[in-house]
């Protein structure tokens, strides 16, 4: 089985050793994505700006591999503060629609520097296995 790692322009970059996806057969595996710009910067802002920003790097990433949000089945989600959980359901309908991904979510684990972080894996239905 081969693995493809998921990059192109405009999809963020990082000085760190992970890449931001890899397609493995129909599964794509994308890395933690977080409110940074192309070039791997944060970008800080209130906690809906920074789970938008992350949210758009996610679509990017989707968007390189030909798949969409509607492609993706499952969300891990890094919330800074648990009083950000209301904003962050409120928030969440915008990117994702019924029938959602399955979902975790797990709060106060980011340190200081992100308010919010988000990995996800997709199908793409219309590769075959």
């Amino acid at each position: 089985m081969s693995f493809e790692i998921v990059q192109s322009a405009g999809v963020p970059t990082s000085h760190l050793p992970f890449s931001p996806a890899l397609r493995v057969g129909p599964w794509l595996y994308m890395s933690g994505q977080a409110s940074v710009d192309n070039s791997g910067q944060i970008v800080s802002d209130d906690f809906a700006g920074e789970m938008r920003r992350s949210m758009e790097n996610v679509k990017k990433i989707l968007s390189a591999a030909g798949l969409r949000l509607s492609d993706v089945v499952q969300t891990r989600n890094y919330v800074g503060s648990q009083d950000d959980l209301a904003e962050f359901n409120q928030i969440y309908p915008e990117f994702f629609r019924q029938p959602y991904p399955a979902r975790t979510t797990i709060t106060g684990c980011l340190g200081n520097l992100l308010k919010y972080e988000i990995d996800v894996v997709a199908y793409a239905t219309n590769q075959a296995e």
